[in-house]
């Protein structure tokens, strides 16, 4: 697909957004796991897929400083603006 990159970038960052909106209203304290978001997310009428899917969303914002992954078993991811 043409669209590829773009879209999928564009929807992933998006995908951020709702995950670090949700954990900002919710007042979620962390660092949390995949698991203990999608449960906030789910809590909140927010739907995605699996763990794994933000997981790796917030994987790919860890590279650019928006979220801090602390690498332990399980990982936890840190957001610096969600009340933690």
């Amino acid at each position: 697909m043409v669209f590829g990159n773009v879209c999928q970038t564009m929807l992933r960052h998006g995908e951020f957004d709702r995950i670090r909106a949700v954990l900002r209203e919710a007042e979620a304290e962390g660092p949390l796991t995949a698991r203990e978001i999608l449960d906030v997310l789910e809590a909140h009428g927010e739907s995605f897929d699996s763990a794994h899917q933000v997981a790796t969303v917030l994987g790919r914002h860890a590279e650019t400083g928006e979220v801090e992954v602390i690498r332990e078993t399980p990982y936890r991811y840190r957001f610096d603006d969600c009340g933690q």
